[in-house]
């Protein structure tokens, strides 16, 4: 990498977003190049494009010289997971069409802001990009959310949704896994945002009373309700 080149990765991920949106338009081919290989599996092409360019900008964030490898060689892996975790069905609850298409809708503005914005749009911000409420947006990622989130670890204290539920046999797991799910997507509005940020997202409660634009003692005692009724609706 030249020394240019490497300046402008240096400032990308010092967070300055003229350099973000310089890097993405000098890769555009090697974003391309990845995004290809996924063509035919139902998604649109510019689709798959904005999500390697979410890929890319977590590789540019993640890069680190000390690994040994050229940026490139970091970045196709990261770029072609995110479009792989895309594309991917667990299969495990059935959703239909229409909310897959919001979440759908959901994760593409959330690409366009980040890159808009040089950082993680927020709730309100998506919401005001697609149209949809913040329980909306709560609802499709709750919905089209892999099976593996239930152990999604929290951002400060690395407790899973499953942990604080209490702890269910081998047997029981896939049944209790989407009978919990079920039960969050009953949860009122507010709290199944901050069950889905907090413990679908792995977000800590300062960074999820950001995005939903409330402070960390609202989250807190959001959080603690919502686990409660949780609780009741799991004995």
């Amino acid at each position: 990498m030249t020394g240019a080149r490497q300046e402008l990765l240096q400032a990308a991920r010092a967070g300055d977003s003229a350099a973000m949106e310089a890097m993405l338009t000098e890769n555009a081919g090697l974003i391309w190049s990845v995004a290809r290989r996924f063509f035919g599996r139902g998604a649109e092409p510019e689709d798959l494009y904005q999500l390697g360019c979410v890929g890319f900008i977590k590789a540019v964030r993640g890069f680190d010289e000390s690994f040994g490898t050229q940026f490139s060689t970091y970045a196709v892996p990261k770029i072609a997971g995110e479009i792989r975790r895309f594309l991917r069905d667990d299969g495990s609850v059935k959703v239909s069409r229409g909310l897959k298409e919001r979440a759908q809708t959901v994760r593409l503005s959330r690409v366009r802001l980040e890159q808009r914005l040089g950082r993680e749009p927020t709730i309100r911000e998506i919401a005001g990009d697609t149209g949809l409420t913040p329980e909306d947006i709560a609802a499709c990622e709750l919905a089209t959310a892999p099976s593996e989130s239930l152990q999604q670890e929290t951002g400060e204290d690395g407790f899973t949704l499953e942990q604080m539920l209490g702890d269910f046999s081998q047997e029981e797991k896939l049944v209790e896994r989407v009978a919990l799910r079920q039960a969050v997507s009953e949860l009122p509005p507010r709290e199944r945002t901050v069950i889905v940020l907090r413990y679908f997202r792995g977000m800590t409660q300062s960074d999820t009373a950001r995005l939903i634009g409330v402070s960390q003692v609202q989250v807190s005692r959001l959080e603690k309700r919502a686990v409660g009724r949780l609780r009741e609706a799991m004995e």
